[in-house]
């Protein structure tokens, strides 16, 4: 039996496993096996917890289908939490497949996260075609939706929208995940500005579907609000299960990310019984 927890970011919820001292090959099928949510524990994404070499530890990502991602803003708070009660420290480092991510305490049960600095060139995002990342056209079945892209180490679609609660994620989120301009598919938010500090997001993500929330996507919202003109450097996102705080920082352009992070239950599971 293999140990785990299930922990949460806003609803965006993980079940993580501890690699660093007892080796865990997980592979695709017993990703989904896990993630399914009527015959496994149910989660939006499985984490994988690892040694590294000049960090606290590394994190893998698997979302719900199966696929290997980049980036977790949300799964980083949770793991970045682990570690600094491990630890006890008030800052922690982790690898991600995206790059590194410096972690802070933020104090009340807050983490924030250094998501680094967003990647705009067309060809990093990335797009299949060179195109104005703050703002273009994509056509889907025949509509055109003015839209723009971020990579926060992993892709992103931002489409501003009049009201983000009446939105077609299910119907438009999955067409825009694998249109052609996205190679690598990408993660879809839904996004209307109440007003210059506070934004309501929505979101399909890549290989998953629709969830509560996502902390990538908050920051690629942000981003993209900001540089359309329609947003400050520091923002609150308020996704379908609460608010992260959101900031540019000047000089460098990094983007700080502030949230809570749970644990929801502790548990073992017999991944070789699962999988069968």
């Amino acid at each position: 039996m293999i140990p785990f927890l299930k922990m949460h970011g806003l609803g965006n919820d993980f079940v993580v496993f501890d690699a660093r001292k007892q080796g865990l090959a997980l592979d695709a099928a017993t990703a989904r096996a896990v993630a399914d949510r009527r015959r496994g524990v149910g989660c939006d994404q499985v984490i994988v917890i690892a040694k590294a070499d000049g960090a606290d530890a590394a994190m893998r990502i698997f979302n719900a289908d199966g696929g290997e991602v980049e980036s977790c803003g949300n799964a980083a708070r949770c793991v970045a939490r682990l570690l600094m009660e491990e630890l006890d420290r008030d800052t922690v480092r982790i690898d991600t497949p995206g790059g590194p991510l410096v972690c802070n305490d933020a104090g009340g049960g807050l983490v924030t996260v250094d998501m680094g600095a967003p990647i705009l060139f067309w060809d990093k995002v990335p797009l299949s075609c060179p195109a104005d990342t703050s703002r273009f056209m994509l056509s889907v079945d025949g509509t055109s939706y003015a839209v723009s892209a971020v990579s926060m180490g992993n892709p992103h679609c931002v489409l501003f929208v009049d009201d983000a609660e009446a939105a077609p994620v299910a119907g438009l989120g999955p067409r825009i995940e694998t249109h052609p301009m996205f190679p690598k598919r990408t993660n879809v938010e839904f996004v209307t500005v109440r007003d210059r500090a506070h934004l309501r997001m929505r979101v399909w993500e890549r290989g998953a579907g629709i969830t509560q929330a996502c902390g990538s996507g908050a920051c690629a919202a942000a981003v993209a609000a900001h540089r359309r003109g329609l947003a400050d450097a520091k923002v609150e996102v308020e996704l379908d299960g609460g608010v992260l705080l959101l900031e540019q920082r000047g000089g460098d352009g990094h983007v700080l990310m502030t949230g809570p992070a749970a644990l929801s239950f502790r548990g073992e599971i017999d991944l070789a019984e699962l999988a069968a």
